[in-house]
């Protein structure tokens, strides 16, 4: 199976042109958040944790078929030692997050290319982090049903006592949601962190929704792309985080058309909502049917007329421009900047729409 990683993504990009103090700092503290935070090896019994281990041995594996490689670094040893007079041959295996720990956080050499040394390491760290996330994603998924059955526990625990909960005894629901609630916020200091530790080593790195991506200033970051990740967190919205981060991804390795891709996550966006307020007719043939849908005086306004021109002349300035072939006309292109504009104008939409659900 294919696995997306930093460093295939951005081959083409150059990004690290040493392994410095800050580099060897950054791999250091991202294995230690993985290893302490993430997925512990080692349970409170100072037993390998299977699960964990599980975990280790996918995320190893995933990594060394992407890489081309058997194995990240030794996982078997194998010594000589004299023992009652006598030459004796101990032999074994290494745990699996020490493995990848020595490969990690290996020294660096000249004879080394430092783009690709770096790079492959923040694969590791962007496969681990993706792969919390998405066992997040599965657990909030069962919320629900969890919810459902502390509900009939509590309910039984009061007809048999008779006897309603006091407000000094968590109730079931209480503590599935609230366990569920710290999950979450846990996973989020760690990918707070994460970013921290990029920004503390100079590294113009993000991390979010599974990837490592180029952020171009603190403050399009922090104002726009931030809560554009927060917003479509939700499962429901999947697509138009993929194509979104498609878009980055081409932007950023200088790529043909990310706006396309932008422009594609507004329009799922738009299609969404249109869904999720039963709008929908099946006689829809673009993005302007849809856009009538949220205008609708009917259907309460979802967005007003004027908001509706600034949408359909992207979609007809850009989406339809540059998601059509050009046939014998000029191959439509975009400047740095006005490429930046149609992803910044497209994530900000995108969460306005979401934030009036």
């Amino acid at each position: 199976m294919l696995t997306d990683t930093f460093a295939r993504r951005y081959e083409n990009r150059p990004l690290f042109n040493t392994v410095g103090p800050r580099e060897k700092a950054l791999l250091v503290q991202a294995y230690r958040i993985i290893n302490e935070q993430l997925f512990p090896y080692y349970g409170y019994d100072k037993k390998v944790d299977e699960k964990a281990k599980v975990t280790w041995t996918s995320l190893h594996d995933r990594l060394t078929m992407e890489l081309g490689i058997k194995e990240l670094s030794a996982r078997s040893y194998s010594y000589q030692r004299e023992w009652m007079g006598k030459p004796h041959t101990y032999s074994g295996w290494y745990d699996m997050n020490l493995v990848c720990e020595n490969w990690i956080t290996k020294e660096f050499s000249d004879d080394l290319d430092p783009d690709v040394f770096v790079k492959r390491r923040l694969s590791f760290v962007e496969l681990a982090f993706r792969e919390r996330e998405q066992q997040i994603t599965d657990i909030n998924r069962q919320l629900d049903r969890e919810l459902r059955t502390a509900a009939l526990q509590d309910a039984a625990r009061k007809r048999n006592t008779g006897l309603r909960i006091p407000g000094t005894i968590q109730s079931n629901v209480d503590r599935a949601r609230r366990n569920n609630e710290y999950i979450n916020t846990m996973f989020q200091g760690h990918v707070h962190e994460l970013n921290e530790r990029f920004n503390q080593a100079g590294m113009p790195l993000h991390y979010h929704n599974g990837y490592i991506q180029i952020t171009i200033d603190s403050l399009t970051q922090t104002q726009i792309e931030q809560p554009f990740w927060d917003a479509v967190k939700d499962q429901k919205w999947a697509n138009v985080s993929t194509d979104m981060a498609t878009a980055i991804d081409v932007r950023d390795t200088g790529g043909r058309d990310p706006a396309f891709y932008a422009g594609k996550a507004l329009e799922s966006t738009i299609k969404i909502i249109s869904n999720e307020k039963t709008w929908v007719t099946g006689k829809e043939k673009g993005a302007s049917d849809y856009l009538n849908h949220l205008e609708s005086k009917a259907n309460g306004r979802f967005i007003d007329p004027w908001e509706r021109q600034i949408l359909q002349a992207f979609f007809n300035g850009v989406r339809n421009d540059y998601g059509h072939g050009p046939g014998s006309d000029p191959m439509p292109t975009m400047t740095g900047p006005q490429t930046d504009q149609a992803i910044e104008f497209c994530m900000s939409w995108i969460k306005s729409l979401i934030k009036r659900l």
